[in-house]
């Protein structure tokens, strides 16, 4: 096995030229610290390593000062940045593969001669959220039966129930005649056998007349609306009861519940900025609130979930099933993770979080509107 390799033969290899590997070297970014028998410079197995992950990231778009960073944490070593380029790659996979899904609609409908509408022509730009993460939900995202028990009692005396934005499948009650709508194919593609029919259809545009069932059930995907307060407005319409587990932005400090969002990602923030709050959303439809308290081994991997294992978020398949990630963006990601492994390493996690280890639930903003 060869100990070093020249820059014209990692070039080769890696298909890239041999003047953006000198690049590298002048910036430091990639430098071969081996010699040949001749003297010239050559890359030792340590920097074809390191070549290869700033070319993975070069290749999902991440610009040069940022893959530096990356390149340089100390706390992620060759398995993590391979799990990191991996969960990268998945998502930029389901998130092509959705974009094909729609272009494959498009010209189905072109070819019949139907009209294709401006929104949805623009709907194939941005195939949804959960088209780009949803690959990923069946990993860790399943029904924590603690919080079903409390939606199925919310749902009373149903008997028919449309769950909207299902996903998945989870929080369906078995015992109930179920129907759910799910606009990403990918989601719907995860779908285990024998789950309820699932319609292709957007909680704002629900097909289905007035009052056809008895209650309509939404869980943990109002914020991915387009129109969250259209789309509650719809499921008031077409069934008698509704119940929506969501999020409560009201409370002043509310990102500080978290200790998540309150020492590692501040960003979380802006990602609920325009979200509608929770006394608009419980005025559109005249609901009341219940909180929902987190149990501490929640089954289903939702953000707040691994409020006392904070480990779990250093995992790169945890994080993938959770769409604030996306949304935050791979910069605010990396140092979320990185200085949160930082302090579970030091000890200051524990010490700032204490107060955690003996509660076996928590209040972090999830409630029940009931309506």
């Amino acid at each position: 096995m060869e100990d070093h390799w020249t820059v014209g033969r990692v070039a080769e290899l890696a298909g890239v030229s041999v003047r953006t590997l000198h690049h590298y070297d002048e910036i430091g970014l990639v430098r071969p610290s081996a010699r040949t028998g001749s003297g010239y410079r050559a890359y030792a197995a340590g920097d074809v390593e390191r070549l290869r992950e700033v070319l993975g990231y070069r290749r999902l778009g991440f610009g040069l000062r940022e893959i530096a960073e990356l390149v340089d944490d100390p706390s992620a070593d060759a398995i993590a940045h391979l799990r990191r380029l991996r969960g990268l790659q998945v998502e930029r996979r389901d998130s092509a593969d959705a974009m094909v899904a729609a272009i494959d609609r498009e010209l189905k409908a072109r070819e019949r001669g139907l009209t294709v509408t401006p929104e949805e022509q623009l709907e194939m730009l941005g195939a949804r959220l959960y088209d780009a993460i949803g690959g990923a939900y069946t990993a860790t995202r399943r029904t924590e039966p603690r919080v079903a028990a409390q939606i199925w009692d919310a749902l009373g005396d149903a008997r028919t129930v449309l769950n909207v934005g299902a996903g998945t499948g989870s929080y369906e009650p078995a015992d109930r005649a179920v129907t759910a709508v799910e606009p990403s194919a990918v989601m719907r593609g995860q779908r285990p056998a024998g789950s309820a029919p699932c319609v292709a259809a957007a909680a704002e545009n629900l097909p289905f007349e007035d009052r056809s069932f008895d209650a309509a059930m939404a869980v943990s995907t109002v914020h991915h609306w387009e129109d969250p307060t259209a789309g509650l407005c719809e499921m008031r319409r077409v069934a008698r009861r509704v119940v929506v587990l969501t999020f409560d932005t009201d409370e002043p400090g509310w990102q500080d519940r978290f200790w998540l969002t309150r020492d590692y990602l501040p960003e979380f923030a802006d990602v609920l900025a325009g979200f509608p709050s929770l006394g608009g959303m419980a005025g559109a439809i005249g609901a009341r609130a219940e909180p929902v308290p987190i149990p501490w081994d929640c089954a289903d991997g939702l953000f707040e979930a691994y409020w006392r294992r904070p480990e779990a978020y250093l995992e790169d398949r945890v994080r993938r099933a959770m769409s604030v990630w996306t949304r935050v963006g791979p910069e605010a990601e990396q140092r979320a993770v990185r200085n949160l492994r930082d302090d579970l390493g030091s000890g200051r996690w524990a010490e700032r979080n204490s107060d955690l280890g003996g509660l076996e639930a928590a209040d972090l903003g999830l409630r029940l509107l009931v309506a």
